[in-house]
């Protein structure tokens, strides 16, 4: 069975990403002035939503088809963790980005980052909890 250890794996590289984010980009970015922050902010934004768009997709799938081969909860638990990244990222981050996308460099970009980032922390937590039911499981 193969969907079981790959549903881990990727939950765990979006996890690792999530983090990252989190706790070495967002912070290193806030110190940068407010053209520099929003300049970075749009490319680094552009090749999160690359990568982590579809890991989440896809570790939802895996998670499901992991519970679907061996009925265990916590397989289900964790595709749905992986899953919410969707849903939490079109209502609860999305409005920022198109915002951001539009803005000139200013105190109002700078706040919605800030907004940004603390929402992005949800994803991250939703990722580490999916890795750790997806642990579990094993």
């Amino acid at each position: 069975m193969i969907a079981e250890p790959l549903a881990l794996t990727d939950a765990a590289l979006f996890a690792g990403a999530a983090l990252y984010i989190t706790l070495a980009e967002q912070p290193a970015r806030l110190l940068l002035d407010d053209a520099a922050l929003l300049t970075q902010w749009r490319p680094s934004y552009a090749r999160g939503f690359a990568m982590q768009a579809p890991l989440a997709a896809l570790g939802c799938l895996l998670g499901l088809v992991s519970w679907w081969l061996t009925g265990g909860v916590l397989w289900l638990l964790g595709a749905l963790l992986m899953g919410a990244n969707w849903p939490y990222t079109l209502l609860g981050i999305a409005p920022i980005n198109k915002r951001l996308l539009v803005l000139e460099p200013g105190a109002v970009s700078r706040s919605l980052i800030r907004q940004w980032g603390t929402r992005h922390t949800v994803r991250t937590m939703l990722g580490l909890a999916a890795t750790f039911a997806y642990l579990c499981s094993l």
